[in-house]
């Protein structure tokens, strides 16, 4: 995307789980960021991004071993602000001849803090402008390792209990060292900080959903020409979002598939076809290929290769579909930032896997398709404001994420058609709850998956062994992270008996209250 037009900053990651969080707290302040692993950040990136600021992330590493992983030197020759978050702190201020001292010094200080903490004011500074007014500031600190010894030009100005340097600078030259994670949300003021860190860096606030839509639109016409794209539909915000900036950019260049691999929810085909033929008026192929993938997944138990024959097939729709479309060189498809975020090792080796993303990476060779993925800098909050700013309706706008593997990943264990069918209407009860119920739009997300055991039960004056299902809602911003929703027991109860009534083949249901992390949202 070009993003010559806004103010960059650069988010260097060293493998924190709240980076991600960062670049969240500066979108909301209508500032343009990238997050880059550590050792993707090279000179050649520096001099082609041009940042006005750097922020360097925390990371589960120790500053203190020779092996630490750095940041280029020349972040700090380049003239720009720089706020070092936790290890962030800790590897600038080494970097620039200070000391740290590990968690296990043989001293037996106790020198870790995880969690809430309180920070006192020791002196003034502009980045804390808006804090110290009532006394102490709570924060959340997570860290083993501390500052011990001040890099020159350095002072503190504001410590904890464990973290005599809980805020260093050098205001000088517009280094800042935080100990703690101001983007988190038991940081209170920590928003406040990072407008002080935008006006220091003087930033201009300007990154909007309009300017991003009329770049995108402007970026997909220089990237296709006179040529053809096919657009994969879902059914979802994240592919209706593509397909009409497709649609705005290169018109009836554009043919949108919608495939439908028998994993659906209940009605949804129906549904899709209705809103993007009728309503968006778009130019659409309705595939019909379930046997096609339930076949394919017959038995099937493991969840990556779940993941890994529905994306093959998948591929082989399109191959099939886009044969009959003359000139197609494009594919655009919804891949989001937190998709690239999470297939991307922070650490420079072979990434921990947390679950394939199937249209990440691009694609097969012989497929002969340039990728079109102009939501890859995008959270899911800012796909939506961008269909709101494209006029899509809201009730699609509104609709909860549903993964592209569709129904099969909420079936763990062995795939088989009956127990898809099972899910299919327990799923529609539940959700059908829910809007009864006036929480739709209080949910990020919320399915059924059924369970790959079957429980003893009673109904009536029978015996039954029918499968165990598991209820999931889940409130958040992005994806990112999640936590459970908190419904009454009378809700819980009224669904579960709802479910195990009205649908042949459950007689027991929970609810998972696990948050995001250590679960995912999905389960599979």
């Amino acid at each position: 995307m070009n993003t010559e037009s806004v103010d960059r900053i650069l988010i260097i990651d060293f493998g924190s789980q709240f980076t991600q969080l960062i670049a969240r707290r500066l979108r909301e302040l209508n500032a343009y960021c990238e997050i880059f692993p550590y050792h993707k950040v090279t000179t050649e990136l520096l001099q082609k991004m041009l940042p006005k600021a750097i922020i360097m992330s925390g990371g589960p590493a120790s500053a203190t071993q020779a092996t630490a992983p750095r940041p280029p030197r020349e972040i700090y020759d380049l003239g720009v602000p720089v706020l070092a978050i936790c290890y962030g702190q800790q590897i600038m201020t080494v970097d620039l001849g200070g000391e740290v001292q590990s968690g296990a010094a043989e001293s037996g200080a106790r020198t870790s803090e995880f969690g809430r903490a309180f920070v006192d004011q020791q002196q003034p500074l502009d980045l804390l402008t808006g804090w110290f007014t009532g006394g102490q500031e709570q924060v959340w600190m997570s860290h083993g390792d501390h500052v011990s010894k001040l890099p020159q030009n350095f002072n503190v100005y504001s410590y904890s209990a464990n973290a005599p340097f809980a805020v260093i600078a050098d205001p000088a030259r517009k280094f800042y060292g935080v100990q703690f994670h101001p983007e988190v949300h038991h940081t209170p003021k920590g928003n406040k900080l990072y407008e002080n860190f935008l006006k220091i860096a003087n930033i201009e606030q300007n990154w909007t959903m309009t300017a991003y839509r009329q770049q995108a639109i402007q970026q997909i016409r220089e990237q296709v020409g006179q040529k053809r794209v096919i657009c994969g539909l879902s059914g979802g915000i994240d592919s209706a979002v593509v397909a009409v900036l497709a649609h705005h950019a290169v018109g009836d260049q554009l043919t949108c598939i919608f495939v439908d691999h028998g994993l659906l929810r209940q009605g949804e085909a129906e549904e899709v076809v209705s809103v993007f033929q009728e309503h968006l008026k778009l130019p659409l192929v309705f595939a019909e290929e379930p046997h096609l993938f339930l076949n394919s997944l017959e038995g099937e138990s493991d969840p990556e290769t779940k993941r890994k024959i529905i994306g093959k097939r998948f591929i082989e729709v399109f191959q099939k579909y886009a044969s009959n479309i003359e000139q197609v060189a494009f594919l655009a498809q919804g891949t989001l930032y937190p998709d690239v975020i999470e297939s991307v090792s922070a650490t420079g080796g072979p990434s921990e896997t947390i679950k394939s993303h199937h249209n990440v990476g691009g694609l097969p060779d012989e497929l002969g398709l340039e990728l079109v993925e102009p939501l890859r800098e995008l959270f899911k909050d800012e796909v939506r404001a961008l269909g709101r700013e494209l006029g899509l309706p809201e009730q699609l706008i509104r609709r909860h994420p549903f993964p592209g593997p569709g129904l099969a990943i909420r079936c763990p264990g062995a795939f088989s058609r009956s127990k898809l069918d099972i899910l299919r209407r327990a799923d529609a009860i539940y959700i059908d709850q829910i809007k009864r119920h006036g929480l739709y739009d209080e949910i990020w997300q919320a399915f059924v998956a059924i369970l790959p055991v079957r429980t003893v039960g009673v109904m009536g004056d029978g015996r039954t062994y029918d499968y165990a299902c598991v209820l999931r809602a889940v409130t958040s911003v992005d994806g990112m992270t999640a936590d459970y929703y908190p419904f009454s027991h009378d809700f819980l109860s009224e669904t579960a008996t709802r479910i195990i009534n009205e649908v042949s083949g459950i007689n027991r249901v929970t609810y998972d209250i696990t948050s995001k992390p250590p679960g995912t949202i999905e389960w599979e």
